[in-house]
């Protein structure tokens, strides 16, 4: 493929970060990239794996002269990295994002950009639980859905050259509204989460489980909720604060079905669990048809040889 972008610059260089990179090089789609992290030891790893083109030490190097500027720090962070490079940025840049939340980033970040930089904020549902410059690889994102969500007033030139990159890095890209992103997001990824974190969190309460117990024991359920939960405690944690109103709608939701679920069992009432579970398990085909997972799926663990 040809170059997209002459110079992106990723501000944070963990696994999404340098998972762009990594598919940026594998499809010749930047003529160069640059990258910043906050702390000297992950700029010394970045550097050391050969992770971008030039790992800068601050981000108003990194930006400099960039035509895209790819914000891949936790969502509470957003606004003061935007307020630092604003100055910075070349005229005519585009600045985006890779944040799982929308509606608050826009609101952080968008104040901060000046009126010359085109501010076009995107989420890849991609991911796994490791984090840090050393987890990103090249294909995380084939055949794996990037949103992307333009603040209002957003050029459609400037748009479409960000679609052209994630496509080019092996995404399938839609468009959609900020608030309509964090409703879906909050039933797809942010209530799932709490709900790990939930339960991994119950089986540590209950003291007439041992710990050894637990670890050793671990059906297939209670071992993904584990991965789910071992997920980056900062980036959730943002999440969280970020998308109160949604992820809180979700959660009165769920809680009305569980409820629902408690109550048929100490009824008894199997005909309501077997129809409840027959149409979820109608949700689950629906994912395996739309090719985002496979009939037995790995859930982030690593493929043993052989």
């Amino acid at each position: 493929m040809s170059v997209i972008y002459n110079r992106v610059a990723l501000i944070g260089l963990g696994l999404i970060a340098g998972s762009m990179a990594l598919a940026m090089r594998r499809r010749g789609l930047a003529a160069e990239v640059t990258g910043y992290a906050r702390t000297a030891a992950t700029r010394d790893t970045a550097r050391r794996i050969n992770l971008v083109d030039r790992v800068c030490d601050t981000a108003v190097e990194a930006v400099k002269d960039a035509d895209l500027v790819v914000l891949c720090v936790p969502v509470g962070a957003m606004g003061a990295v935007a307020q630092e490079i604003a100055p910075h940025l070349k005229p005519g840049a585009t600045v985006s994002d890779v944040g799982s939340v929308k509606r608050a980033v826009i609101d952080a970040v968008q104040p901060h950009m000046p009126a010359n930089v085109h501010f076009v904020p995107a989420h890849p549902l991609a991911g796994t639980e490791h984090s840090g410059p050393e987890s990103g690889f090249a294909t995380l994102f084939d055949n794996r859905w990037c949103l992307i969500v333009p603040a209002e007033g957003a050029s459609p030139q400037a748009v479409a050259q960000l679609q052209a990159l994630w496509q080019g890095m092996g995404a399938n890209v839609d468009q959609m509204d900020a608030d309509h992103h964090d409703l879906v997001l909050a039933v797809t990824s942010h209530t799932p989460h709490l709900i790990a974190y939930t339960m991994v969190g119950v089986a540590d309460d209950l003291r007439r489980v041992t710990d050894s117990e637990v670890i050793k024991y671990s059906a297939a359920g209670f071992r993904d909720f584990t991965r789910i939960a071992a997920s980056d405690p900062t980036m959730w944690r943002d999440v969280f604060l970020t998308n109160k109103d949604a992820t809180l709608e979700i959660l009165g939701r769920f809680t009305e079905e569980l409820f629902a679920l408690q109550r048929a069992i100490r009824q008894g009432d199997g005909d309501l669990l077997f129809d409840y579970f027959t149409r979820t398990r109608a949700i689950r085909r629906g994912i395996i048809e739309a090719g985002q997972d496979t009939d037995a799926p790995d859930f982030g663990r690593a493929k043993k040889d052989g």
